[in-house]
């Protein structure tokens, strides 16, 4: 009889100055829906605010791992620790030394430096954590705040488009040798 593989493990949690990033659980997903509920945040991603079912099943197979045994999908929902509430979430995509990753901020949280400061955080546990030497990230040309946010994390524009996107790039150097 076959049987059903485990679970990818989770990526352990990491903190910034003012956020702390959580290993993503399907019981997030209620409160993030209501994180995720401003239509205005998918202007440049397109779709559409899910609901908490919706949201639920997809933390459900994004807990679940990538199907690639050579790819981690690692996924964190962002607490403000000053007063407890959820704020958005990062993701990182790692596929042996490279990860592409993502941000996104729930409106009422944008404008306070939250998505640069987790954007680095990300970058920097990835890179120190994660054996990560090479960092991705897709975005929409006109989304200013996004690339702001890219190039707070080290990243630049590079001549790569994907789906409308443009490609971000950083490589880090490897450590020199002892």
């Amino acid at each position: 009889m076959p049987t059903t593989p485990a679970p990818a493990p989770p990526p352990p949690p990491f903190a910034t100055a003012r956020l702390d990033a959580l290993p993503l659980q399907p019981a997030y997903a209620e409160e993030m829906a209501a994180v995720l509920a401003d239509p205005a945040l998918y202007v440049f991603t397109g779709g559409e605010p899910p609901g908490p079912v919706a949201l639920r099943s997809r933390y459900e197979r994004q807990c679940a791992g990538s199907p690639d045994a050579g790819e981690r999908w690692w996924n964190w929902v962002l607490r403000v620790r000053e007063d407890g509430s959820l704020a958005g979430y990062v993701q990182a995509t790692v596929r042996g030394p490279r990860a592409e990753i993502a941000w996104v901020i729930g409106t009422p949280w944008q404008g306070r430096g939250y998505a640069s400061e987790a954007a680095k955080g990300l970058a920097a546990y990835l890179v120190s954590a994660g054996g990560v030497r090479e960092l991705v990230a897709h975005i929409h040309p006109d989304h200013a705040a996004s690339a702001a946010v890219a190039v707070a994390a080290g990243l630049g524009p590079t001549g790569e488009w994907e789906g409308g996107e443009r490609g971000w790039a950083a490589n880090v150097p490897l450590p020199p040798m002892p």
